[in-house]
């Protein structure tokens, strides 16, 4: 019969290489080196834990502040593109306004500005005024937005040196938009002690001949104010600087005090020129907070690891002194496993052998290890009795064997046989569950001949008893009930005890007299023999 790998063993996965490597080093050490590896392994996790908390903080921080720089880039490059536009959008509005004022001169032509100026202004805040500037650099005519006029006019034709400066900015401006016949930003500048300002000057033009300009002025505290969009200006501070990074305008007054410095970006303004910078500062507000969480934490876990690292010496020093008794316990079982007579097997349910004494290596002569680990059929087994071990090894795994035992042939590594006789008891784990069956094998050869020795003498005997003339009976002392009798009494007397008591004399029955006679009835040739039995 093919032996057959149950289905279970078969669907077992196996552990990967390096467990199994570990796991063959780990059995290489000796008890003493594996308790220092168990007391140092801790010592090493709490050291691998520091690094790693070291790293993760080193880690989230960098990346807190990649996210925070991130947001800053991409908040301040949406607000140049925004301003960009607008000033474009201004620039082309204001050339197609230059294209229809025509040469200096005229109630009609000043009227047509002082309205489109208006127009513009209101649709365009972050224009503070509009100024028509004739061939000679003559103010033709000016308009000031409502909001701003009392104090551009005030400043545009002031001869104060502070003040001047607007003059000295246009007349700068006129001349390269003169010259260059396209429009011309000038420098940001302020109006003296009020907000920064820049001007852009568009030509004039008629048949081709220069006629003059139009020069608009720009604030840039109110070019921030409405073209930085809220929930930016909430997360972070929109700043304009010159090319020296002096402010010239913010969303924020004066930034909030911290003592870590600001994640900025800056991004230059093309479309001005003369260095102008739009600036995106972020505060980092939550550094602190921060900070104190990941220090506590690292603090609790640290007196938690301490605290484990303590209960675990602890209970090293408990196993050393159980793994001490345990050793001298298994010494002791050993030993008395070694010195008994009777064979021992373990199986597993799916009945792999798992477990071997001496005894039954000595009974069978096949060594532990070519045993351990077989599933049937074992070598142990006689091959012309396969198919009946089998059956009975079935019945051993269903738990049908019965208490008195079970009488097999075993077979020797040498080829012989001998009797045996197995008992079988389940394996029951520390949790109350089975595990598997152990089987303890007696050699019965030679009480089994001895009783087959006594069975046959008793046949003999038996035999002479029944072959003789005279009637031979044996009743019990005390019960007086009829143990033997044999032909000869059975045919005269029947089935009947109390004629061995008449037999007998009439009193209990006496040991035998093999050389006591009795006169039978009827004259017929009689003889008894009386023994007591015990019940």
């Amino acid at each position: 019969m093919s032996s057959q790998v149950p289905a279970s063993a078969a669907i077992r996965p196996r552990p990967s290489r390096p467990l199994r490597l570990l796991r063959a080093w780990w059995l290489r050490l000796s008890p003493a080196r594996q308790d220092r590896v168990a007391t140092v392994a801790p010592l090493l996790s709490v050291l691998l834990f520091l690094a790693a908390i070291i790293a993760a903080f080193w880690y989230l921080r960098n990346e807190e502040i990649e996210r925070e720089v991130e947001s800053v880039r991409r908040d301040t490059e949406m607000v140049q593109q925004q301003i960009r536009l607008r000033l474009i959008d201004n620039q082309e509005q204001l050339l197609r306004m230059a294209r229809t004022l025509g040469p200096p001169g005229g109630a009609a032509g000043t009227e047509r500005f002082a309205a489109q100026a208006d127009a513009l202004t209101r649709s365009h805040p972050e224009i503070s005024s509009l100024t028509w500037l004739g061939g000679q650099q003559q103010v033709v005519a000016r308009y000031v937005s409502p909001d701003q006029v009392s104090t551009l006019p005030r400043v545009m034709d002031s001869p104060d040196a502070n003040e001047s400066e607007f003059r000295r900015e246009i007349a700068v401006t006129y001349t390269d938009a003169r010259v260059l016949r396209m429009p011309v930003y000038s420098r940001p500048f302020r109006l003296g002690d009020g907000p920064a300002v820049f001007l852009l000057q568009i030509p004039l033009s008629d048949r081709g001949f220069f006629v003059g300009t139009l020069a608009a002025t720009y604030t840039m505290e109110t070019l921030l104010r409405y073209f930085v969009p809220t929930e930016v200006a909430k997360r972070h501070v929109m700043t304009l600087t010159d090319r020296d990074g002096k402010v010239l305008a913010s969303t924020l007054s004066s930034p909030p005090g911290q003592s870590q410095p600001a994640l900025t970006y800056s991004a230059p303004f093309m479309q001005m020129g003369h260095g102008i910078q739009l600036r995106g500062e972020g505060y980092r507000t939550s550094i602190s907070l921060i900070g104190n969480t990941l220090f506590w934490m690292v603090v609790a876990l640290s007196v938690l690891t301490v605290w484990m690292l303590l209960g675990t010496w602890r209970h090293m020093h408990r196993r050393l002194q159980i793994q001490g008794a345990l050793i001298q316990e298994t010494n002791f079982r050993r030993a008395m496993e070694n010195s008994m007579l009777t064979g021992m097997r373990a199986m597993d349910m799916d009945g792999r052998i798992s477990y071997v004494n001496p005894a039954f290596c000595a009974m069978t002569g096949f060594s532990e290890s070519e045993l351990i680990g077989r599933l049937p059929p074992f070598p142990h087994w006689p091959r012309d009795r396969v198919e009946e071990s089998t059956r009975l090894l079935q019945q051993e795994l269903s738990g049908r064997s019965p208490p008195g035992g079970i009488e097999v042939k075993v077979l020797r590594k040498d080829g012989s046989q001998f009797d045996a006789r197995n008992y079988v008891s389940p394996l029951i784990d520390a949790r109350g569950q089975q595990t598997g069956w152990m089987t303890s094998m007696t050699n019965i050869t030679e009480a089994k001949r001895v009783r087959d020795q006594l069975s046959a003498s008793h046949e003999r005997f038996t035999t002479v008893l029944e072959g003789l003339d005279a009637a031979v009976s044996v009743v019990a002392a005390q019960s007086g009930e009829l143990l033997f009798a044999n032909r000869s009494y059975r045919l005269w007397f029947g089935g009947d005890a109390r004629r061995h008591v008449e037999l007998a004399g009439g009193a209990a029955p006496m040991p035998p007299d093999p050389d006591e006679a009795v006169d039978g009835m009827g004259g017929l040739p009689t003889s008894a023999l009386t023994g007591a039995g015990a019940d």
